[in-house]
């Protein structure tokens, strides 16, 4: 009885979390929490009326999360995995430290342009290194040790970015993955050929696996898995 009650009120709170909120809710949010930045807004607007897919950029409540992060982490280096036209990246610098360092990698090279023209605009200009290539190849490149991660690339390739980021991680460092309920995919029938979903619950399960990492899985929009990267040894 008791586990019947738990899993109905953990039912609704993610059905409360995700829901699609209306109109006068997402203005009373906007109106009672710390605004985004001029150069985000407009960064926002030109991906919605310019790019394919704009609904993978973050958008102000999950930028304003990813910020908020950031700034309590505060991160000497970012490592963001899928990049997109920029928005999270932007979000995540907010919380470098003075001499922080993020660094974005973005396989799509049709995007490059509008990254740095908006990475170039932004006050942390100095401080965003953008990579242009496939990230299972960079990620074997990179020497030093991040404190924040967040993961937002091909889906069917979390599970090696997992393996590939693991070993650059510095003890504490937080790593963020996002789409991790995949449109609620996660709990359905799968189809042989689904990839994508395959490559989400893959990565779902090999971290809810892994001892060195503290984990839970936050309901916001498509799911977004925080970490804590705790190795026992």
């Amino acid at each position: 009885m008791f586990l019947t009650f738990t899993f109905f009120c953990c039912l609704k709170f993610y059905q409360i979390c995700t829901m699609d909120i209306s109109i006068d809710i997402e203005k009373y949010i906007l109106e009672h929490s710390a605004p985004e930045s001029d150069l985000l807004k407009a960064l926002y607007r030109e991906t919605y009326l310019y790019t394919m897919h704009p609904r993978m950029a973050s958008g102000y409540i999950q930028g304003r999360l990813l910020s908020f992060i950031s700034k309590l982490v505060k991160p000497e280096r970012i490592l963001e995995i899928g990049t997109f036209t920029g928005y999270s990246a932007l979000c995540l610098a907010e919380g470098l430290t003075e001499n922080g360092t993020l660094v974005s990698i973005e396989v799509n090279d049709e995007l490059e342009t509008r990254i740095r023209k908006y990475f170039n605009c932004s006050e942390y200009k100095e401080r965003l290194q953008l990579i242009i290539g496939d990230a299972n190849n960079e990620l074997k490149k990179l020497k030093s040790a991040f404190d924040l991660v967040f993961i937002d690339g091909d889906k069917r390739e979390y599970c090696e970015y997992l393996n590939l980021v693991k070993p650059l991680l510095n003890k504490g460092a937080v790593l963020i993955a996002d789409n991790v309920l995949w449109s609620g995919k996660v709990i359905e029938k799968i189809e042989p050929n689904d990839k994508m979903t395959q490559g989400v619950l893959a990565f779902n399960k090999q971290i809810q696996a892994d001892n060195d990492f503290e984990n839970f899985i936050l309901p916001i929009r498509d799911g977004l898995s925080m970490a804590r990267f705790a190795p026992k040894a």
